[in-house]
């Protein structure tokens, strides 16, 4: 028969939808039988069984005589099994005295799916057998383009498969990491807070959380990281992280020595190349607005004083956390005073480049607090990610996790 008609005709109907690969196989198996074309009088397929070492009957079709539905050969008994491995298709006369009492004396054979190992061999997943009045070159010209098809056919389906596996536990991964995350908004004595995260891909490698400390809760704790990369891995570091710190807040640690069990922990559980920056603060109820803070290699948060109109850096007290174990942190102060706003973003805001390669920089980030000093952290948030979203393109190939949290203090705010 002509062979590219025979494989596109083969083609066509494995593209069809089937509900596993056994139905697959089973009608492809009908298809050739039934085609006078290719000149069978029946067919059978064997699948291995790992755990048996043996070729277990799957399906049958056509004239010759039908076997048991659990028959099964063991394949160090046929060692022209072993001789498919290495050949793919093979012509041959029947060995096997149950096979040959029912009549069948020649047979063709082809490897079909991928190859597994049992022991130091390889054996292909599935066996398709023809039998036919005339066993001959042209069998195996057919029977290799049948196999062919198929094989490329099961993997496509296992692709298909693992890649619907893995959008599954990334709509899972998505769900848990915005379980973690806090709601956006929040509120402690005179403060109001906005924070939102942007992954630049289904998740991502930044956080921020909000953390009561206390029996009281007198005190809150704001954490905003950075675990470096982006993806499925920094968002594992990043989850571990914030839970990290989550568990030590509830021990009610001194800010320095947290950082520094912080940063021996990352080290010792990831690998090397593997790092986060991180900017951790405390308010209190203290009148005057003390705010400690550590800041582990984050970018520098902004702190906009409304008494001078001017904008102060927050900078790093630390190194980043992970690649050097005992490293010293330090503890800092400021006073959040009545109108003050403190802005805390990871680098995903400030080095978004558009499509020129420009930054978006600390200067035109400076410019939007300045602007809307008189809103509410909410609106400053979102004036933020406006001007972001027009100065780049949602396409732009420089894109990175995002995320911002406002801080403000109430006006005249008296606890």
């Amino acid at each position: 028969m002509r062979q590219k008609t025979l494989i596109r005709n083969l083609e066509k109907f494995a593209s069809k939808k089937f509900s596993s690969t056994r139905e697959m196989l089973n009608e492809i198996l009908i298809k050739i039988v039934e085609d006078e074309e290719v000149n069978v009088t029946g067919g059978r397929i064997w699948k291995l069984d790992v755990a048996q070492k043996a070729y277990k009957l799957l399906l049958q079709e056509g004239k010759t005589a039908k076997l048991d539905e659990k028959f099964s050969i063991k394949i160090d008994e046929y060692p022209l099994f072993e001789k498919v491995s290495r050949e793919r298709t093979i012509l041959a006369q029947e060995t096997n005295e149950m096979l040959r009492d029912k009549g069948i004396y020649f047979f063709s054979i082809s490897g079909v799916g991928s190859k597994i190992k049992i022991g130091k061999k390889q054996y292909y997943q599935y066996l398709l057998a023809l039998n036919s009045d005339v066993i001959d070159d042209e069998l195996r010209y057919v029977l290799n383009i049948v196999a062919t098809i198929l094989t490329s056919k099961i993997r496509e389906r296992k692709i298909s498969q693992s890649r619907q596996y893995l959008i599954q536990d990334l709509d899972k991964a998505r769900e848990l990491q915005k379980s973690i995350l806090p709601e956006h908004e929040n509120r402690f004595y005179g403060y109001q807070m906005f924070g939102v995260t942007i992954p630049s891909e289904i998740i991502g490698g930044d956080y921020f959380d909000y953390l009561p400390i206390g029996y009281d809760e007198d005190r809150i704790g704001i954490t905003v990281g950075d675990a470096a990369s982006h993806g499925l891995s920094a968002a594992a570091e990043a989850m571990y992280i914030s839970g990290a710190i989550r568990m030590a807040s509830t021990f009610q640690l001194k800010i320095s020595p947290m950082m520094f069990r912080l940063n021996n922990l990352i080290n010792k559980i990831f690998s090397d190349d593997r790092f986060t920056s991180l900017f951790y603060g405390e308010l209190s109820t203290d009148k005057k607005g003390l705010f400690l803070y550590a800041n582990a290699g984050h970018n520098s948060p902004m702190l906009y004083k409304k008494r001078t109109g001017k904008i102060l850096y927050l900078e790093p007290t630390g190194p980043l956390l992970g690649p050097a174990p005992n490293s010293r942190y330090e503890t800092d102060s400021i006073n959040i005073e009545s109108g003050d706003i403190l802005v805390i973003y990871t680098d995903g805001i400030v080095e978004t480049a558009n499509n020129l390669f420009e930054f978006y920089g600390e200067n035109r980030l400076e410019e939007i607090i300045l602007k809307n000093a008189s809103l509410t952290p909410k609106e400053i948030t979102y004036k933020i990610l406006d001007d972001l979203n027009r100065f780049t393109t949602q396409d732009s190939k420089y894109q990175d996790d995002k995320t911002v949290v406002v801080i403000k203090r109430d006006d005249n705010n008296e606890f």
